[in-house]
């Protein structure tokens, strides 16, 4: 008669066949999500058996994570900047890399604890985060008050992490998050409800082009993306985790560039004077970017570094102190 698994044989079972540095945290994970349980009650009860059924339902997840399918697929979310996403094939998975940009727009919001200011612009509290003598990850753990009149753009919200992060660490904002994709809407909607997150409207649209739709006077003080950059002949997207994410999330034509070129050249209409554009790009485009900025009239541009040390997000100013909404 074959004995019972336990939990400590089936685990390492698993790690042997996966075979990577981060076998033993997966298998781990994927065991923890089947029985529901946490970390510390796994290795607690590592002598326990388990039900066939459930070493079943068990092997079924592992059998995916062999075949190469990403782990935030497989356990359904993923964490970004301490917010727990619910992630799926329809969505781009939420990296760290992106957090640079979250924390770029944070820096910029200021996060006052007074009350809402008699000025209602924006504008006001942009320019009081820019003068602000604290350090940007300073200002990023403060919170705010209820500022009124401050927008925020998410452009290509996919799950949702960008907006939720911001509207999170920042309630006194308006969130709008757009994304072309219904399904990836759908999602980033249930992120929304399930973390009790209010400050944020979703809106179905490629990029800019139905915003007009949505709201004709609608301008923002932050514009935030991050686009597709990665180039599409790019061998790295039939390879790992990108072979599994959505193509239109990641590529963008020869050069990677299409949709940023797309973003930049329409975002004067769509940004407040001296608000802020923001973009994530690939680590050997900040460059271009910057350029591209400069060709429209940003100014203040900065390129900035992910944890990784590599160029990551690309910011610039817009100079004007009139609207050009109606131009």
């Amino acid at each position: 008669m074959t004995l019972p698994k336990t939990i400590q044989s089936t685990l390492l079972t698993a790690s042997a066949q996966l075979g990577t540095d981060e076998a033993k945290l997966e298998a781990q994970l994927l065991l923890q999500n089947v029985l529901k349980v946490n970390r510390a009650w796994l290795i607690a009860h590592e002598r326990d058996a388990l039900q066939a059924s459930i070493h079943g339902v068990f092997e079924a997840l592992l059998k995916r994570r062999l075949n190469g399918e990403p782990m935030a697929y497989i356990l359904g979310y993923r964490e970004f900047y301490g917010l727990a996403l619910m992630v799926t094939a329809d969505t781009l998975i939420p990296r760290p890399d992106t957090e640079t940009l979250v924390e770029a727009a944070l820096g910029k919001i200021y996060p006052s604890p007074q009350p809402s200011p008699t000025r209602g612009e924006g504008a006001a509290l942009l320019e009081k985060a820019e003068a602000s003598p604290l350090p940007l990850r300073e200002r990023v753990r403060e919170r705010g008050g209820n500022h009124e009149n401050l927008t925020i753009l998410d452009l290509g919200t996919g799950s949702g992490a960008i907006a939720l992060a911001i509207a999170k660490n920042r309630p006194q904002a308006n969130v709008t998050a757009v994304d072309a994709s219904q399904a990836a809407l759908e999602i980033a909607k249930k992120n929304a409800q399930n973390l009790n997150i209010t400050n944020v409207q979703f809106v179905l649209s490629n990029w800019f082009d139905a915003l007009d739709d949505f709201n004709s006077s609608t301008q923002f003080n932050i514009i935030v993306s991050n686009p597709p950059y990665i180039e599409q002949n790019d061998a790295h997207l039939s390879q790992g985790d990108l072979r599994f994410e959505p193509i239109s999330a990641l590529a963008s034509g020869a050069d990677g560039l299409d949709d940023i070129r797309k973003i930049i050249d329409n975002c004067l209409v769509y940004l407040k004077p001296q608000g802020w554009l923001m973009l994530e790009h690939g680590y050997n485009q900040g460059e271009l970017v910057a350029d591209l900025m400069a060709t429209i009239g940003l100014t203040n541009i900065e390129t900035m570094q992910d944890l990784g040390g590599n160029n990551r997000v690309t910011i610039g100013k817009n100079p004007l102190i009139v609207s050009r909404h109606w131009d």
